[in-house]
């Protein structure tokens, strides 16, 4: 049975788009969030010398990014009021097939069973764009990520709300303004 909330926000694209800032104000705000599983699962793994990072062992950390969104589903699910989640199951989905590794059927039932009520993309913005010790992709890579994310999003039968490239004060507000018509 499809795990469903409609009280569960995403916010995904490519990276560098201001997703984690966005997340970070939610918080600040008030509003329940999740962690991005992609940096916390490079830290982690950084941290004990593993390899389940995007340069060494894709599947593998498509396997935990997996894992880490089905676990942070089922957190938000004991949450009261509006969740917000730096990226989804779906994003596993979009990463997969970025990097040109099949999706196992496992992946492709967890996005049908893990929904969120809407998703929020926010398109790739070189003005802030940055690479650091996490985000190694470059320029090419992070917009060929957001392309993957809206095709994945759409095929998984989603509405995509796009958020305008705005101060992070006026995208925050368009995001709590389009949550409440949802």
């Amino acid at each position: 049975m499809p795990q469903t909330s409609n009280r569960f926000f995403v916010l995904t694209g490519g990276p560098g788009s201001g997703k984690t800032t966005l997340i970070q104000r939610l918080a600040a705000a008030g509003y329940a969030t999740s962690v991005e599983a992609g940096r916390g699962i490079i830290r982690d793994q950084a941290a004990i010398s593993g390899t389940a990072l995007p340069w060494a062992d894709r599947a593998l950390f498509a396997e935990l990014m997996l894992s880490w969104e089905m676990r942070s589903h089922a957190i938000a699910s004991v949450a009261s009021g509006p969740v917000f989640f730096d990226r989804g199951v779906p994003d596993v989905i979009g990463y997969l097939k970025l990097v040109g590794l099949p999706v196992p059927p496992h992946a492709a039932k967890a996005a049908q069973e893990f929904r969120y009520r809407k998703v929020f993309v926010l398109p790739h913005w070189p003005e802030i764009f940055a690479q650091d010790s996490e985000r190694k992709q470059d320029e090419d890579e992070a917009q060929r990520t957001h392309a993957s994310m809206v095709a994945t999003y759409i095929a998984c039968n989603y509405e995509l709300t796009e958020v305008p490239k705005t101060s992070v004060e006026e995208r925050l507000a368009f995001i709590l303004e389009n949550m409440e018509q949802a």
